[in-house]
């Protein structure tokens, strides 16, 4: 080859690396979740797509989601609206958003990539049909059926997807089925573990549009959200602060709230961690949906700056930031919607003001250990609220506690074979006693039989 001016190198891209590039990094039940955020942002498009924040009403009960998923198919269907032929035409299938697209108001897509990520996902042979109503209020419908086998053969341009005429769906909305599914769809639809944690994740990540009235079903099941409250007393008041900030040129709304969810354990060793603590730490949420959950990393602060490492001592702590925009782009988003991107000039802003309610909690902690029964006491006080209904308050409220004379007591920490602690707990007539038990049990005994009353 000669080289000449016409000369190229090529670098034009194939379908097969953006099928592979897309759908590499995120999992399969994130993808399932971004078609779940297309159906919320079509029913908040016909309701009139507005801020969510706990304080604004919506009614979302007129909408379902229905998910069916088994080893041989998937099919999501909603009435939300449906996608209209033009967005079809221009929009919805171009691989990410082009600049003259409008986006949907306070909706969580940013990118333009979410359906088709999930659609190549999920399987092989799929077909996407859509019922709308057009402006003078006709109804029209149409199908894209997608073989991806097929689609990859060429890489020539245009890459674009057939459409045609299709029946109309009993309610204006959306259905997605994927007819041949991937093997890795194949065999966590097979897999009840995948569906058990797919519908917690679904009632912990739209908890707070399951709250006002959405549906969304699982394999015929209906999924109840999480409720979210905050204990509350009198001496226990937990904050609520709502301030505004900017990113770049766009308006972000933003509203903080953080308290105790459960008492704080009494002691930190974690074989006495009867509740667990799966749902204490930090909640980002993103015009509406829940992005990052329960985090005690550095993503949300801990263990970065003067802030310290989570430990257990810290258990019973809850707070949740909402984060709202109108422009998807201004929000703390990853591409997964499953973490925060911490270079965010806005989610940096806030983090002081998370800051401050951690380490009220982190004092009270400590105090609560120099007087034990006094704040159990108080902490029984105390009952459960749902942050829709926290007030306004800057300062998280607790109660302080005076350290008062204590004893001073020594720790023992040693090692013995299980068995025969097994034999010890039962003798001491309870084979289930928590080993802690075991050893004070153990130290009592030998205090009164070799010590005595002296």
């Amino acid at each position: 080859m000669t080289i000449t001016e016409d000369t190229k190198a090529s670098a034009n891209p194939t379908k097969a690396f953006f099928v592979r590039m897309i759908t590499r990094d995120i999992s399969l039940e994130d993808c399932i979740l971004d078609l779940i955020d297309n159906s919320i942002d079509g029913a908040w498009r016909s309701e009139g797509s507005r801020p969510i924040g706990l304080a604004l009403d919506g009614d979302l009960s007129a909408y379902t989601i229905d998910i069916t998923a088994s080893p041989t198919q998937f099919t999501i269907t909603d009435n939300c609206g449906g996608m209209s032929l033009n967005d079809a035409v221009e929009y919805a299938f171009s691989f990410g958003r082009r600049p003259q697209e409008e986006a949907d108001e306070y909706s969580i897509g940013v990118y333009g990539i979410g359906m088709k990520r999930a659609v190549f996902k999920l399987g092989t042979d799929i077909r996407i049909r859509s019922t709308f109503a057009d402006n003078d209020g006709t109804r029209q419908s149409f199908a894209v059926p997608i073989s991806v086998e097929k689609w990859l053969e060429s890489d020539d341009p245009p890459w674009d997807f057939d459409l045609e005429e299709d029946e109309q769906l009993a309610e204006n909305g959306v259905r997605i089925d994927a007819n041949i599914l991937t093997s890795s769809a194949a065999n966590a639809f097979s897999n009840p573990a995948f569906l058990q944690n797919l519908s917690r994740t679904i009632a912990r990540d739209y908890s707070l549009h399951l709250s006002q009235g959405l549906s969304i079903l699982l394999n015929g099941k209906k999924i109840a959200g999480w409720q979210i409250e905050l204990l509350a007393s009198e001496e226990y008041v937990p904050v609520r602060i709502s301030y505004e900030d900017k990113e770049n040129d766009d308006e972000v709304s933003i509203e903080i709230i953080g308290g105790m969810s459960a008492p704080p354990p009494e002691d930190s060793d974690p074989e006495e961690d009867e509740r667990g603590d799966r749902r204490d730490g930090w909640y980002v949420v993103c015009n509406g949906r829940i992005v990052l959950a329960a985090d005690k990393t550095e993503v949300s602060g801990w263990g970065s700056d003067d802030w310290p490492q989570w430990h257990r001592q810290y258990s019973g702590f809850l707070g949740i930031i909402l984060f709202s925009a109108s422009n998807a782009a201004a929000l703390p988003l990853t591409t997964t919607k499953r973490s925060i991107d911490s270079s965010s000039e806005v989610y940096r802003r806030s983090k002081p003001h998370m800051r401050e309610i951690s380490k009220s909690w982190i004092n009270y902690t400590n105090q609560k250990k120099q007087s034990l029964d006094e704040a159990k006491a108080k902490e029984a006080q105390t009952t459960p609220v749902s942050i829709r209904s926290i007030t306004e308050n800057k300062k998280v409220t607790l109660p302080s506690f005076t350290a008062r004379p204590v004893e001073r007591v020594a720790n023992i920490n040693y090692s013995v074979p299980l068995k025969d602690l097994k034999l010890l707990a039962k003798a001491f007539g309870r084979i289930s006693m928590s080993y802690r038990d075991v050893g004070i049990k153990s130290f009592e005994y030998s205090l009164d039989d070799l010590v005595g009353e002296d």
